[in-house]
């Protein structure tokens, strides 16, 4: 049997394993669909099977080694969607790389069993195969690495214009401060401006430290000790009111709240929360903060009122750079847009062995679930 046509009549086999493989190699705490982790490799062993078959010259296969070849819009091929959507999941392109790796290893380990004899057709067969899976790699990496330096640009472009913002508002405060009389009513109004925009852009450094390392490929660093939550999540309140003083936050913290936890980090993820509630929330409507401790867990939730956020939103609002549309109502309220701010929630609460679910409905409103064992050793 041909390669092209093995590959056609046992697609199913080689779909199977291609799947189980990529969710081994999935990105750690997404979950997705069999569909999802498929993705476009069907099309791809079509267009490989294709291209085997296909007529090349020895003039096309030196343009082709070389990359030379004229292709069809890589944005429009199904190794190209391939490499946006793996983007677009998180997946790192080593990971998407080895989804090609293991591809190849499959096929070749399913057919040669059935080549009775290895001939220079079956030599020829597999160097047009292989040349087929560089390219359709070749493909998903440009589309891929597209997707990521744009990526790379919004968030510098986000990022300056975050900052600037309290930078501008720190620098005024200066000016006005350096050219007395100031009264001292004035000067303590100058200078919760100022505090408040340097917690602001404390938030953003924190976040962006966060998000750096996650990329790097190391986990969210956390140093556990004895904790209790309830002065974790007071200090959070603080901050978070800070920085939106006309807010309205409520704490209703039951049962014990003392674990082992990284106080810093959880700050950090407890503020996040309320913070991105006080951007998304209607004004004149309470923030509440619940914490309750069971026996073997503690549970933090973070309720606001305000637009019901879409069931396809909620799948995505854990990744990075991604912003909701705040409420018309509240444009004047001091807001960021880096995005990373639920992402860096959710990176601490994996570092604690922990999860964290988002839910939104009218009646309901929007609610943060933190589920966070006593122990994260």
């Amino acid at each position: 049997m041909s390669l092209a046509a093995f590959i056609r009549s046992e697609m199913t086999e080689i779909l199977a394993e291609w799947t189980a493989f990529a969710e081994k190699v999935a990105p750690a705490g997404r979950k997705m669909s069999r569909p999802a982790l498929a993705d476009h490799a069907k099309e791809i062993l079509c267009a490989i099977a294709i291209d085997i078959e296909s007529y090349q010259s020895k003039q096309q296969e030196l343009e082709k080694s070389q990359g030379q070849q004229n292709e069809p819009g890589l944005w429009k091929t199904a190794a190209g969607l391939h490499g946006q959507l793996r983007q677009a999941s998180n997946f790192s392109l080593l990971q998407l790389s080895s989804e090609y790796r293991a591809l190849r290893a499959t096929v070749l380990r399913l057919w040669l069993p059935r080549v009775q004899q290895v001939s220079e057709t079956t030599i020829h067969e597999m160097v047009r195969f292989n040349e087929a899976i560089d390219q359709a790699l070749a493909e998903s990496i440009a589309t891929f690495s597209s997707r990521t330096e744009r990526t790379r640009d919004l968030f510098l472009a986000v990022l300056g214009h975050d900052l600037r913002a309290p930078l501008a508002t720190i620098s005024l405060v200066g000016d006005r401060l350096t050219h007395p009389p100031a009264s001292q009513e004035q000067v303590a109004r100058l200078g919760k401006k100022a505090k408040r925009s340097a917690i602001l852009m404390s938030a953003i450094v924190t976040d962006l430290l966060g998000y750096t390392r996650s990329q790097m490929g190391a986990a969210m660093p956390i140093v556990l000790a004895t904790v209790d939550l309830q002065e974790v999540c007071k200090a959070a309140m603080t901050d978070a009111n800070a920085m939106y003083p006309n807010s309205r936050f409520v704490f209703r913290p039951s049962g014990s709240l003392v674990g082992s936890f990284d106080s810093v980090r959880l700050q950090q993820l407890v503020t996040n929360l309320l913070i991105n509630a006080a951007q998304h929330g209607t004004k004149g409507h309470d923030i509440t903060l619940l914490a309750v401790g069971s026996k073997e867990s503690i549970t933090i939730k973070v309720c606001n009122v305000g637009p019901v956020i879409p069931a396809e939103s909620l799948q995505s609002i854990f990744r990075p750079l991604i912003q909701l549309a705040p409420d018309v109502d509240n444009d004047a309220r001091q807001k960021t847009s880096l995005g990373l701010g639920l992402f860096i929630a959710k990176e601490t609460t994996l570092a604690h062995r922990g999860t964290i679910i988002a839910t939104s409905s009218k009646a309901d409103g929007t609610v943060f679930t933190v589920t966070l064992p006593r122990s994260s050793e």
